[in-house]
């Protein structure tokens, strides 16, 4: 309930307080590239049950038919305006809204797209979608340049399903497990010190 109320609360002044930038940045997609401000797509949150997640555009319209659902590197689909969002995580501010509505929580594992959470092991899987997935988890921190490690990879995807996702998954229950309030908090502020270099 605590944690809830936490979300709450934060998301909602958080939407309030950076709406001046959120309507700064609807309109730099808008005027870069064609194609809708908003990018939505199905993942799975807790208990298994699929959402629609939220974020900045930052690629071409057409990106899905053009290459894999995980970024490499310098990404050609990725637009100019894309580059700058996603270097400095603003992409990612829209799901505040998810936030609010209890789809996600500020902490928490980051939401996957089906098709890798089906590879997930059965003990992991059931620990890690226990709870709300999360804007920023300690996955997150220790993998906030994976397109980067991704990019020097020889098989990108495979290098994603068999190391990266094995990694992060451990990482999620390791969470999952003592989380707390205060665990939260301080994730949240190692979050913030790390897009503040």
């Amino acid at each position: 309930m605590g944690k809830r109320l936490f979300d709450v609360i934060c998301s909602g002044l958080g939407l309030l307080l950076l709406s001046p930038v959120l309507l700064l940045v609807a309109v730099w997609i808008k005027l870069d590239s064609p194609g809708p401000v908003m990018f939505r797509q199905e993942r799975v949150g807790r208990f298994g049950r699929t959402f629609l997640i939220h974020k900045f555009r930052t690629m071409r319209v057409d990106a899905p038919a053009l290459g894999p659902q995980i970024t490499i590197g310098a990404d050609p689909r990725i637009t100019r305006s894309g580059q700058f969002l996603r270097a400095s995580k603003l992409d990612e501010l829209p799901q505040l809204w998810d936030v609010l509505r209890g789809a996600m929580s500020l902490v928490g594992p980051r939401p996957e797209v089906p098709r890798y959470v089906a590879l997930y092991p059965a003990d992991l899987r059931e620990v890690v979608l226990s709870v709300r997935p999360g804007i920023t988890d300690p996955a997150s921190l220790s993998f906030r340049n994976e397109s980067e490690l991704l990019a020097r990879a020889a098989d990108p995807e495979r290098e994603y399903v068999e190391v990266v996702m094995p990694a992060k998954l451990r990482l999620a229950a390791d969470y999952v497990r003592q989380a707390s309030l205060v665990t939260d908090v301080r994730l949240i502020f190692a979050t913030l010190g790390v897009l503040r270099r």
